[in-house]
């Protein structure tokens, strides 16, 4: 049994009947309003010029923890029975969800194991740790996380919470698209990051919701397409762990939740390299004056290379995440070459 359905304890995880939509993610706003920012959306009149059309940039690296996971973690965790709260959490994760468990945990006063990979950037280890949570490390290459968190659930007692497939963090995420509608009202496109399709899936459905004809892209690290491979073949294909840039993004497939709901309403999935990432990087540190890390960069890359047609197009582009090593940011974006 994995480790997302083994201690589920009346979570909708194990209820297939269980959907999101529209209310649901709602209920994730109110839920969130005390404890999550309402992050900016930032304009680039050069990035307009250059591409023909309004784009607008939703900050979610300036979300709490640096990244948009805060929404999914915090309302997955507010949602725990009574039991699961005096017993704890465990989640696995390579940095921005650790993160989001760890600091929803400390905030709704419960403990945290967090099963992270050994070379996990780590400004997001030692956050995590800071924020309290007990950090377990392993070998992504060599070990299975699930099963890890999946002994801690059986040893512990503890409830997991996957990174991206479960009801609860797909409608916390869909509050980014919902929030960002209300900001700046109708868009043509809205593009975000994919890595498990947590943050894509419930941007869909508040999207779609609240604007039919808006066209929906995931955009992933060329070195991970798993979730462009299992649009285009329509079924859900695993691959390797990748090695890419995008630490967020490294994941090997989309998830049970997560995949119909991309299949049902995303309008597209393309990818970009490395390389484009960091271009992105350097554009927003020069021009706009933010740090953006290279997943959390993985939309406006693929605009800004022209993946994607937005010319005289209202465009959103989340940016997931801005956490990033100072020293390896500095690197990239001085123009060392890219591994």
């Amino acid at each position: 049994m994995s480790a997302n359905r083994s201690n589920t304890m009346s979570s909708p995880d194990s209820n297939p009947n269980f959907s999101v939509d529209l209310e649901t993610i709602a209920a994730a706003q109110r839920r969130l309003k005390s404890e999550a920012h309402v992050t900016p959306v930032l304009r680039s009149r050069t990035a307009d010029e250059r591409m023909s059309a309004q784009l607008f940039f939703k900050c979610e690296n300036l979300q709490r923890v640096g990244a948009f996971k805060f929404r999914g973690a915090y309302n997955a965790l507010a949602q725990f029975t009574d039991k699961q709260r005096s017993k704890g959490v465990v989640a696995f994760s390579s940095g921005n969800h650790a993160q989001a468990i760890a600091l929803s945990a400390r905030l709704l006063k419960m403990n945290a194991a967090i099963v992270m990979p050994s070379d996990a950037p780590q400004i997001k280890m030692t956050a995590t740790r800071g924020y309290g949570a007990e950090v377990i490390t392993y070998d992504r290459y060599k070990q299975d996380r699930e099963a890890l968190a999946d002994e801690l659930v059986r040893a512990r007692g503890l409830t997991s919470i996957p990174p991206f497939d479960h009801p609860h963090i797909i409608a916390g995420q869909g509050t980014v698209a919902k929030e960002l509608i209300e900001q700046v009202g109708t868009l043509d496109i809205l593009i975000t990051p994919l890595g498990g399709g947590g943050l894509l899936s419930g941007s869909a459905i508040a999207a779609k919701a609240m604007l039919p004809h808006c066209k929906i892209i995931g955009v992933e690290p060329e070195a991970g397409n798993d979730g462009q491979q299992s649009f285009q073949s329509g079924r859900i294909v695993r691959i390797p762990i990748p090695t890419t840039l995008a630490d967020g993004a490294q994941t090997p497939a989309l998830g049970l939740h997560t995949f119909p709901i991309i299949q049902r309403l995303v309008d597209d999935i393309v990818t970009v390299s490395d390389a484009e990432l960091v271009r992105a990087m350097s554009f927003f540190a020069a021009r706009m004056k933010i740090i953006v890390e290279p997943t959390g960069c993985l939309a406006a890359a693929a605009v800004m290379s022209g993946k994607i047609a937005v010319q005289g197009k209202r465009v959103g582009i989340v940016l997931s995440g801005g956490n990033i090593d100072l020293a390896q940011f500095a690197r990239l974006v001085s123009g060392e070459p890219v591994c």
